[in-house]
């Protein structure tokens, strides 16, 4: 068996006075999103993550760059009412979708119900996973109520109830560092007794 040659060339930056090289120029997507029920419009690098484009174009710093490997759900917003990781999702795979970040949770400077149970339940620390946690809870909620089964669902064939054990089954793409998790299940379960969105 032979083993090969790797060669390693590195390319010095122009010397004092030379022109650089020209680049080619990276081609762009046009891209329509409606975001927190505003519509925008942009051209984009086709390799935008959504994360990156609601962060640094649209300077929507709530949600957060945590993993960038859809691990934490630090990232999780809502898109047409679905939760995903925006760190997994380009951009260009959303054009004319309706996305929801943490900031256009809040209506007319009134916290969403899930908001205010995180709050009144202290169901954050360092609140770094928080807007991940929260849009994720909206959705479990949502989709609890749609009948929807997940993982932990004894009986797919009925309407799930929401225990712990459900709750932390639906929650389980969402890592909170600190622990907070009593309090975050119980945010929800406030929510979701209480018949809120």
């Amino acid at each position: 068996m032979t083993s090969g040659a790797v060669t390693l060339t590195l390319a010095s930056p122009p010397a004092l006075g030379e022109p650089a090289a020209e680049t080619a120029s990276l081609p762009s997507e046009h891209v329509t999103l409606t975001i927190n029920g505003r519509l925008y419009a942009i051209d984009l690098d086709p390799r935008t993550t959504l994360l990156d484009a609601l962060r640094e174009y649209f300077t929507l710093t709530g949600s957060k760059k945590g993993c960038d490997q859809g691990q934490c759900g630090a990232c999780t917003i809502l898109v047409n009412g679905q939760r995903i990781k925006s760190c997994l999702a380009l951009a260009v795979m959303h054009d004319g979708d309706e996305i929801t970040t943490i900031e256009g949770l809040a209506e007319e400077g009134e916290l969403h119900p899930m908001q205010a149970a995180f709050v009144h339940h202290d169901a954050f620390q360092c609140g770094y996973c928080t807007p991940g946690q929260i849009c994720s809870a909206v959705a479990l909620v949502a989709e609890h109520r749609a009948g929807w089964p997940s993982h932990a669902t004894a009986d797919v064939a009925t309407a799930p109830a929401l225990t712990d054990a459900e709750i932390a089954e639906r929650m389980s793409g969402n890592i909170c560092r600190c622990a907070a998790y009593p309090n975050i299940v119980a945010a929800i379960r406030e929510v979701a007794e209480e018949g809120r969105p």
